[in-house]
């Protein structure tokens, strides 16, 4: 199912962080983690978005997964949280991840998936955004 390009992405991701040191996954909202250790799949009900996965979508149905409100802007976009920050890599993280969940890759999938990659979108613009403007990074360093 998940072949090709995207495949290849998601794969090299997985591998790359889940690794390591310090970083979080994206993965399901913090409502349902509260209640247990790891979240569950709104679609299948399995363990959901896995530290050894993509963070993204459910490691058995391959359904996207809520996104983690708290997340922090240098996480989500693989950078050190320092005001100098390397802005090529910044632009590479944010065209890779609009690949993975842009709302126009999901125009076949249920609505709930649908709104998912909206709120997801909308999460990784606002990073992008922010951590590129240096004065926008700085304040949201300070905050």
């Amino acid at each position: 199912m998940w072949g090709g390009r995207a495949g290849a992405l998601l794969r090299g991701w997985g591998r790359r962080l889940a690794g390591a040191p310090g970083r979080r996954l994206l993965s399901g909202n913090a409502a349902s983690q509260a209640g247990s250790s790891a979240p569950q799949c709104w679609k299948c009900g399995g363990p959901g978005a896995t530290a050894r996965g993509d963070g993204f979508f459910c490691a058995q149905c391959r359904a996207l997964q809520p996104p983690d409100p708290t997340r922090d802007y240098f996480s989500l976009m693989d950078c050190n949280r320092s005001f100098t920050i390397d802005t090529t890599k910044l632009q590479h993280r944010y065209q890779q991840l609009q690949r993975l969940i842009h709302p126009d890759f999901f125009s076949q999938r249920s609505q709930t998936e649908k709104d998912l990659s909206e709120k997801h979108s909308t999460l990784v613009n606002d990073a992008y955004k922010t951590l590129l403007a240096p004065l926008s990074r700085g304040l949201y360093l300070v905050s």
